[in-house]
């Protein structure tokens, strides 16, 4: 069973959707997989193309969802990596690559809301 957040660090539709996949494979749940770019209408586009969740409401809590309305692009896209379990000081690392036009994958053990920490947190890159 799969116990902590992974993220990916994908640099485009093809090795996203392969993490999906693979992700699916070590037995993450579809709703749970989730992919993020910088822009909206790209995180719409590749979650489509993948088959993986956008990051909602759901998963960040309505008061962290609606602060993002009044949030730079970057700190809504930090917030919604914190919401998944990212550390802050990976999230900000992250948001660096998401301004490269990387696309991120990132998979939660479930929908149980809790604070995460480091140790429930995994990064990987292909």
């Amino acid at each position: 069973m799969n116990t902590y957040t992974r993220v990916s660090v994908t640099s485009n539709l093809q090795e996203a959707q392969n993490k999906v996949q693979q992700l699916y494979r070590e037995g993450f749940e579809r709703e749970h997989i989730y992919v993020l770019m910088h822009s909206a209408e790209g995180t719409d586009f590749v979650a489509n193309y993948t088959g993986a969740e956008q990051i909602t409401m759901a998963e960040e809590g309505v008061l962290t969802s609606i602060a993002n309305l009044f949030r730079s692009r970057g700190d809504g896209l930090r917030a919604k990596m914190r919401a998944l379990g990212v550390p802050e000081l990976e999230a900000s690392r992250l948001e660096g690559e998401l301004d490269k036009g990387k696309i991120l994958v990132l998979a939660t053990p479930s929908t149980e809301v809790r604070e995460y920490n480091g140790a429930d947190f995994q990064r990987t890159i292909l």
